[in-house]
């Protein structure tokens, strides 16, 4: 025999619920003050489909510790009070109200306990303009979860519409502070279309200065740039009218004065329907708009439960995809006819650009004229260095860079440095933007190539300095080469890549791993080539290097060689880099205080004698 199933109701912990929204749906206890207005706004709005020019007004009304709102709104009747106040998840603007819903701020019914986070105590008292012989109703309710409900006499309201007395509870009393309820009502419903006060104060300021009309340009880019300096606090570069009537958005994007890192995402203020929604809209643009701070108003776009962020669907998506068309036809006409204008801009934000161009083949060709890039040639445009060398030489590091660049402008080789963010991604996308480009990735073999060989009968007479050069370099993991090449005063040149640093790298790993690891380590040896010491034989130094008869310093100039060369690249210096510097530094030292005798031909042995004594 099956049991029969008995119906039950979930109960609700009213203070359980406030802590939950208090401590995990709403980030600060302000927005008790965005949810009245909104509550306040809603009525009115509700009014006004009903009524055509009903009055509409809300107001605050600050005391001792307590708050009024009060709105000329569409008011409540005591079952309506039953069903919805009282009723957790209910919401005004259902039922009834279902087909004008899109004219309202809240959607989700829980706004007014919000208010328990800061009050000990709501009374609410509505008359309704619908049922105009409805008497006012009075819903008294406590955080402990009670609540009465009663009929007023019909003097206690004479006009419809609802007020909400607050008594706030220990500890919230700033709260509900004079100073701090204008400031909150300013903040949220600065935007707000209806006409909204606190103790008779207005805080609202309608239209939004993006919808003003102004005397001229120059004074609308004046008022634009004055409500980015009281929004943001910054003076921006330019601004952005953005307008997307699909969308019912309109705002202005305010182009940043100084560079920020892409990684920072933006402060962006959105107001739905006047109301302040969020101040911090990560997803409201491209990843790569980071370059600017917008402030707009929407009627579609849909809110987070908790009211206070953008509910990711494909309106946002978009939006967000709108609103990067709108900063893209921007850039495109700096471009076409404002080129003072976009070199500022550039100056500032090119990284940005280069993340667009990146994705966008069209903003590519036309930014590819202007985007800066460090060349041997100093800072030219893609377009400009490309005109200037049939083959561009690009590396894909900073410190590939600085190794060759000195070297390589000597010869005549023109190489663009791609180690900085976007650049090397976009200097093999620059065929694409420019038909007919030869891009090739600089190597040691090229840059090599370049350099003049040596006589071979010169270079014979020197080949026991290069056997001593190369037998010195082996451990490090580098060859010795001799060439000719220019400014003379470079006396050698350390060449490495990509590849070399990755099997240098795999070869370190593999003499300190464990026999498994280090079998596996060797199965992946590379066919990568060695890093090269190019010997420049025009230098003087070298040539006098070359004739010293004693192997030992020759060996140790080489390794000062090898160190100086490492610094010129400004290359990361390895353990046993730094030994090595530190260790040619003394020995040379050592040799300069200490020369050889005729006697010895060694060295400084004095002091070699004075250290094994000392052991």
């Amino acid at each position: 025999m099956t049991a029969e199933r008995i119906p039950h109701t979930f109960q609700v912990d009213l203070r359980g619920l406030v802590d939950l929204l208090s401590h995990h749906l709403y980030s600060s206890p302000k927005v008790f003050l965005r949810e009245l207005l909104q509550n306040g706004v809603d009525a009115v709005t509700a009014r006004a489909a009903a009524e055509p020019g009903a009055t509409a007004t809300v107001r605050l009304l600050t005391g001792d510790s307590t708050l009024r709102v009060e709105d000329s709104g569409i008011g409540l009747t005591e079952p309506e009070v039953h069903a919805l106040l009282a009723t957790i998840g209910r919401s005004s603007k259902r039922d009834s109200l279902e087909a004008a819903r899109a004219e309202y701020l809240g959607q989700f019914g829980i706004g007014l306990l919000a208010c328990f986070v800061v009050a000990e105590e709501l009374r609410v008292v509505s008359r309704s303009a619908r049922d105009p012989e409805a008497p006012p109703v009075e819903w008294l309710a406590r955080d402990d979860g009670s609540y009465t409900v009663r009929t007023l006499p019909r003097d206690a309201r004479e006009e419809p519409g609802t007020t909400v007395h607050l008594t706030a509870r220990p500890g919230a009393r700033e709260w509900l502070e004079p100073a701090r309820v204008t400031e909150l009502a300013r903040h949220f419903g600065f935007l707000l279309p209806y006409d909204v006060t606190v103790d008779g104060e207005s805080v609202t300021e309608r239209p939004p200065v993006w919808e003003r009309t102004h005397p001229g340009p120059g004074a609308r880019a004046v008022a634009l740039a004055a409500h980015c300096q009281e929004t943001f606090g910054f003076a921006p570069l330019d601004s952005i009218e953005l307008d997307v009537p699909l969308a019912g958005l309109r705002g202005v994007a305010y182009v940043l004065p100084t560079a920020v890192s892409p990684a920072q995402r933006g402060a962006h203020r959105v107001h739905l329907k006047g109301m302040l929604l969020t101040e911090r809209a990560d997803e409201l643009l491209p990843d790569w708009a980071f370059f600017v701070r917008c402030v707009l108003d929407t009627d579609s776009l849909r809110p987070t439960a908790s009211r206070e962020n953008l509910y990711a669907d494909e309106t946002l998506a978009a939006v967000r995809e709108a609103l990067g068309d709108a900063i893209r036809g921007w850039l495109a006409e700096l471009a076409a006819g404002d080129r003072e204008r976009l070199g500022q801009f550039l100056a500032v934000h090119h990284l940005g650009v280069k993340s667009l161009a990146r994705h966008d083949r069209e903003m590519l060709k036309l930014m590819l004229p202007w985007l800066p890039f460090e060349t041997t040639e100093g800072q030219l445009s893609l377009e400009e260095f490309a005109r200037r060398h049939p083959v561009v030489h690009f590396t894909r590091g900073v410190e590939e860079y600085r190794q060759v660049a000195a070297i390589a402008a000597a010869q005549g080789i023109g190489v663009v440095n791609g180690g900085y963010t976007y650049d090397s991604e976009l200097i093999e996308l620059l065929p694409l933007a420019r038909p007919g480009t030869t891009v090739a990735e600089l190597d040691t073999d090229t840059v090599t190539a370049h350099l003049d060989p040596v006589e071979p009968d010169e270079e014979l007479a020197l080949a026991p300095f290069l056997a001593t050069a190369r037998a010195t370099l082996e451990p490090l993991g580098c060859d010795a080469v001799l060439r000719a090449y220019h400014p003379v005063t470079v006396p050698a040149l350390h060449l490495d890549d990509r590849g070399t640093r990755h099997e240098r790298a795999r070869a370190e790993e593999e003499d300190a791993a464990s026999d498994l690891w280090s079998g596996i380590l060797g199965s992946l040896r590379g066919t990568a080539p060695r890093a090269r010491l190019v010997l420049n034989h025009l230098n003087p130094l070298i040539r006098r290097m070359a004739g010293v008869a004693d192997q030992k310093l020759a060996a140790t100039a080489v390794e000062a060689l090898y160190g100086q060369a490492l610094l010129m690249a400004q290359r990361p210096l390895r353990p046993a880099d730094s030994a090595l510097l530190n260790r040619t530094f003394l020995g040379l030292l050592d040799w300069a205080v200490h020369p050889p005798s005729a006697a010895d031909g060694q060295p400084g042995r004095q002091a070699d004698q004075q250290t094994e004594e000392g052991r």
